[in-house]
């Protein structure tokens, strides 16, 4: 399995040091990652490293409660646009999910999506599928594939669960086939990376993933 190829090579923490930044880029580039996925603050200089590479670059948004106002997550997106971001990892407002404010979340969505598609760029939507109940996730699964986003995506990294094989199969199970699907979240070693892809996931965000790639079993392809 071509590992690398899924992967959202990842740093969130608020420490983080533009050194980090550099050694996230290089690592994406020299093992063939799918994206990085970097704070906003770090879009501008993720792009101008990864210049000439085949290497995406994410930022999140509302990250990572969702708890902003709508307008405040459009002009979020409008900046990581501007700074040069290819895909947008947005936040949906968990506390409006677990009120079942679906109507609140519908509006969310159809202010974003515009937005983002109008300018080519991809959305994926963060839903905290750790803190939610199947039902809940179900009606993620509905609201935002009618939506027509290109990725639903398991966790923030921030709840006390994060991606599980179980949250992946029931997304596939409810999502249209044209929404692919990230799992985040612990992912920290190649045979639950393996797992995940296995079940349906063609993204996997993590902070983890040269010693995923590295893990690999010999014989196995991990790169491009």
């Amino acid at each position: 399995m071509q590992i690398a190829r899924y992967i959202d090579h990842t740093i969130l923490k608020p420490t983080a040091l533009v050194a980090d930044i550099e050694k996230l880029c290089k690592e994406a580039a020299d093992y063939g990652f799918a994206a990085v996925c970097v704070p906003p603050n770090f879009v501008k200089k993720a792009k101008e490293l990864l210049a000439g590479t085949p290497v995406k670059v994410a930022t999140v948004i509302g990250f990572p409660f969702g708890y902003s106002a709508v307008e405040a997550k459009l002009a979020e997106v409008l900046l990581a646009i501007v700074d040069g971001a290819d895909e947008l990892d947005v936040v949906a407002n968990i506390s409006a999910i677990k009120n079942s404010d679906w109507q609140y979340l519908a509006n969310e969505i159809n202010h974003l999506m515009p937005v983002i598609k109008g300018k080519g760029k991809v959305i994926k939507v963060i839903i905290e599928s750790g803190v939610l109940t199947n039902e809940e996730i179900i009606k993620c699964c509905e609201l935002y594939g009618v939506a027509g986003i290109d990725y639903l995506k398991t966790s923030t990294g921030y709840a006390e669960k994060g991606a599980s094989v179980e949250a992946v199969k029931l997304f596939r199970k409810h999502l249209p086939a044209h929404v692919q699907i990230k799992a985040s979240g612990g992912i920290r070693d190649y045979a639950f990376a393996r797992e995940l892809v296995e079940a349906g996931a063609t993204r996997l965000g993590c902070s983890a993933g040269v010693a995923i790639v590295n893990g690999a079993p010999a014989g196995e392809t991990t790169g491009y």
